[in-house]
């Protein structure tokens, strides 16, 4: 089963950031071949901070060198070669997947820009960041199309629209 605990600085809205976390991860745990680990016996945890441009801006100088903030950064604590091996694990016991961290700031600009609420912007910075702990990432055109097609797909269980369509408003 996935355990995901929120952590929250000032400047996010008030809503329940557990629920809406925990369900982002279940929707792009499903979207994978990986999709028992969303129901499995063991806990598998994912850490989530919603947290200030500073401070995701400092992070990501320190562990990808590049000084500047971004809306999501995503911490693997498994080896994708590893990640398999959980869903054949018959152990009730605790695996961390990795850390998300969301910079307000950004996350707001993002939303804004795009016409939609803050609320399903970072649903979708979750599901992305989640995908990113399962070893799936967008450095190439392939790897960048079929990781957005989980994005939709989960998002679209969760009632949210394509992300990625252009809005002509």
């Amino acid at each position: 089963m996935l355990d995901v605990a929120v952590q929250r600085e000032a400047g996010w809205p008030e809503l329940d950031w557990e629920a809406l976390a925990g369900k982002a991860a279940v929707a792009a745990v499903t979207q994978t071949p990986f999709g028992e680990l969303a129901s499995g016996p063991a806990t598998i945890e994912i850490a989530v901070r919603l947290t200030g441009d500073d401070e995701v801006r400092q992070l990501n100088a320190q562990y990808r060198q590049k000084d500047k903030s971004t809306n999501v950064l995503s911490f693997p604590m498994i080896a994708p070669d590893l990640i398999e091996s959980l869903t054949q694990n018959s152990d009730d016991g605790e695996v961390l997947l990795g850390d998300i961290v969301l910079a307000q700031g950004v996350c707001a600009a993002e939303a804004a820009d795009k016409k939609v609420s803050v609320e399903n912007h970072a649903t979708h910075l979750i599901v992305h960041g989640v995908l990113h702990l399962l070893g799936y990432d967008h450095l190439g055109d392939a790897e960048a199309d079929a990781m957005e097609a989980m994005e939709v797909a989960a998002l679209q269980t969760l009632g949210i629209p394509d992300p990625y369509l252009v809005r002509e408003d």
